[in-house]
Formats: structure tokens, C-alpha cells, sequence
């Protein structure tokens, strides 16, 4: 894994209740607050001062066309949000994904480190069979009467994404601390 050991170890105390708010929340309303993803986006912002100074670290160039632009680590990981954020737009405008989900991806897209791209949508995977499978058990079982209120229940067609979104992100850093680079 390209993302630093050390890095994923910062990040994931601070990471960690905040998937847990969206996954509760999203189980129970069927949607991801605005505030939780913008205090996971300020976790990056903030954190990743001093997680990956950027006047502590080499610089990376890029070339786009005939354009050269060199950047901190720091500004390109947070960079990744706008591609991510317009994607997610052009996902939810046809109906594929819900505007939260959008939002979620795009503020959780900075914790992700170039080279683990690939990693990170095998989890996604992963963790979207999981979820469903594991919510379509807890909704045909007793469990669902812990909390016969919750929205998701009495969805047939959607999942709640905040669950496999947010344990997609849990499992990258805590695989992050594990076999970090």
C-alpha cells in the first residue's frame, strides 16, 4: 500500500466516529448529513497539516498538456475532491448514486493515496456486497426490532451507501496502519 503507515494512524481516531454518525445516520434517515461530510473533509484539512506538512515534503509535478504544475502532497490529495465531487454530481443526476454519497466520496477521497486507487474501489466492492447482504439479513430477521424506525427498512429498491461508504474508508486506513508504507 502506498499510504504511509503513519499517516493512516493519524487520521483514523478522528475518521472513525465520524462513519459511525453517517452509518447510523444514513441507516435511520437514508441520508448522509452535510456535517459530517464537511468535518471529514476538515479532518484532511486540518490533519493532514500535520500529518503531511506540506513545507516538510518534496513537491510532486505533474504535466497536464503543456502545463507543469508542482504541488505539495498535501494541495494534490485535497485536489482530489473536485474530480471526485463532479463525478459524483453526474452520478447522482442519473440516479446512481444519492447527493450525500457524492458529497461523502468526494470529502473521503483526500485520505486516499495515488497507487492505492485500485485497492480502494476492491473494497468499495467489497464492502457494497456486504452491506447489502448484511442489511437485507438484519431487515428479514429480529434484529430489524432493535430499530423498527429506521427508513432503510422500508427501502426495497436502495441501501443505505453510508455504510458501505464509511466502512470502505475505515478498512483503507486501518489496512493503511497495517501494511502502510
Amino acid at each position: 500500500m502506498n499510504i504511509p503507515a503513519h499517516v493512516a494512524l493519524w487520521f483514523l481516531p478522528f475518521v472513525l466516529p465520524i462513519c459511525l454518525y453517517v452509518v447510523l445516520v444514513d441507516l435511520r434517515h437514508m441520508l448522509i448529513k452535510n456535517h459530517a461530510v464537511i468535518t471529514l473533509f476538515a479532518v484532511f484539512v486540518v490533519g493532514g497539516l500535520f500529518a503531511l506538512p506540506p513545507w516538510s515534503t518534496e513537491w510532486t509535478t505533474a504535466t497536464v498538456g503543456s502545463w507543469t504544475i508542482s504541488l505539495p502532497p498535501y494541495l494534490w490529495h485535497l485536489l482530489h475532491a473536485v474530480p471526485v465531487l463532479i463525478i459524483g454530481i453526474l452520478f447522482n443526476a442519473i440516479g446512481a448514486l444519492g447527493g450525500g454519497d457524492a458529497k461523502f466520496l468526494a470529502a473521503a477521497s483526500p485520505f486516499v493515496w495515488p497507487g492505492d486507487y485500485l485497492l480502494v474501489l476492491l473494497i468499495l466492492t467489497t464492502m457494497n456486497v456486504a452491506a447489502l447482504v448484511a442489511h437485507r439479513l438484519a431487515r428479514a430477521t429480529a434484529l430489524r426490532n432493535f430499530a423498527p424506525d429506521w427508513e432503510s427498512w422500508e427501502k426495497t429498491r436502495h441501501i443505505p451507501m453510508g455504510l458501505s461508504l464509511s466502512g470502505s474508508l475505515v478498512v483503507y486506513l486501518i489496512l493503511g496502519i497495517v501494511y502502510g508504507s
